[in-house]
């Protein structure tokens, strides 16, 4: 029986360590010897009896040699693995060029805070704010997970913070109303006009606009129904369908009179445009709210390049979008800087944060609110004469 720092007993294999913590020990079935912390004896009891119960079982058990590496390969293949596939390979990339490096060959039970400020600490002279958050992220999120499924007793990153300054809000790009119109009048000499004035109205993302199919749109209803994205991998060489960002972009939107118009002039022409033998795929993707298989049929895509018949890459929107803004005389912007401007406009005009998230497709109005609503001078403008104009009389005169 070991004992506390008082001398009391603990238990079979529990013993109090001099820094509080409490140390239990089991030993498997093979004759391995394996032993994890904890902060109190309750917590060690039940680890041991756990452990007892999936050694006995054959179930997976996690032994006290596990390293970074292992942890991270279970856990991005059986704990996250229903994340959005831009998530997870942001996190497989942080892990691969920075986490990795570093305390990979670790064992997960000896990280501490001082490895994971290496991590970041190596990235601050050649890394960008945003990246060195998305490793700290990654991290966060990889060691909570071990904490709550018991691999670890103690957040190695309880204290860790990161200093390189991130993109401040007010340098994301948004158009003001005088730059909006000067971008649509000299988009209108283009052939993604209808793409670029679609964002502007619905606030889409880029890969849900790409993988947009005429059964998202009902006719009679004038909505436009979210239920996926498209995406071309360029590492890979091919077109990628999935599931909308999160399972909270899955959505419903109302189309104004103009997105309707958009729609309907692209549909009477469907038939006249060059279709490339690319689109005679169908591409088989996930569900993420209820895992069954769907698929997205490339030939029923709203929006092809004219020019070779194939979906317009990301990449080629945010060039094409660089020469319409040399054109119009306004600073360069991509195309997610649209969906930034459809928020402020919404703001601008009356829309409800509220409301505004579920157009946008937001799991936090948090997001919508810090991301992607922006103050312009004109709403400020507004605001104080909004503010004149309800005064009350009689304050005046007592004034």
């Amino acid at each position: 029986m070991g004992k506390n720092l008082k001398g009391r007993e603990c238990g079979k294999g529990i013993y109090q360590r001099k820094d509080g913590l409490y140390s239990a020990r089991f030993v498997d079935r093979a004759g391995k010897r394996h032993e994890k912390y904890f902060q109190t004896v309750p917590e060690a009891r039940n680890w041991i009896a756990d452990a007892k119960y999936a050694d006995a079982h054959a179930e997976v058990f996690v032994g006290t040699d596990m390293t970074v590496d292992k942890w991270f390969e279970y856990w991005i293949e059986n704990i996250v693995c229903d994340l959005a596939p831009n998530t997870k390979r942001n996190y497989q990339e942080r892990y691969k060029w920075n986490i990795q490096p570093v305390i990979g060959a670790m064992c997960i039970g000896d990280v501490k805070p001082m490895h994971c400020k290496a991590v970041l600490n190596r990235m601050e002279l050649t890394y960008a704010g945003s990246t060195i958050r998305q490793t700290y992220i990654t991290m966060g999120t990889m060691f909570k997970s071990a904490v709550m499924n018991d691999i670890i007793a103690k957040h190695p990153m309880n204290g860790v913070r990161y200093s390189k300054p991130v993109r401040a809000v007010d340098d994301i790009k948004y158009l003001t109303v005088e730059e909006q119109e000067k971008f649509l009048e000299a988009a209108k000499r283009s052939h993604n006009y209808r793409q670029y004035a679609l964002l502007l109205e619905t606030g889409l993302r880029t890969a849900e606009l790409i993988g947009l199919t005429w059964d998202a749109v009902d006719w009679k209803k004038h909505t436009l129904t979210v239920s996926k994205s498209l995406e071309y991998r360029h590492s890979q060489g091919y077109w990628r369908a999935g599931p909308p960002k999160t399972k909270k972009s899955y959505r419903t939107i109302p189309l104004t009179d103009k997105a309707y118009e958009i729609l309907k002039s692209c549909y009477d022409e469907r038939d006249s445009r060059k279709e490339s033998e690319l689109l005679s795929q169908v591409l088989e993707y996930t569900d993420s709210r209820t895992g069954e298989k769907k698929c997205l049929v490339m030939r029923d895509l709203v929006f092809v390049n004219w020019r070779t018949g194939e979906p317009a890459k990301n990449s080629s929107y945010d060039t094409h979008l660089y020469k319409l803004c040399d054109e119009a005389g306004i600073k360069r912007f991509c195309m997610h800087a649209l969906r930034h401007t459809y928020a402020t406009r919404a703001i601008e005009r009356g829309v409800q944060p509220k409301v505004l998230q579920q157009l946008l497709g937001h799991s936090s109005i948090k997001t919508t609110m810090d991301r992607y609503v922006h103050v312009t001078d004109e709403s400020l403008a507004n605001a104080v004469r909004q503010f004149e104009a309800a005064t009350p009389a009689s304050y005046e005169k007592r004034a």
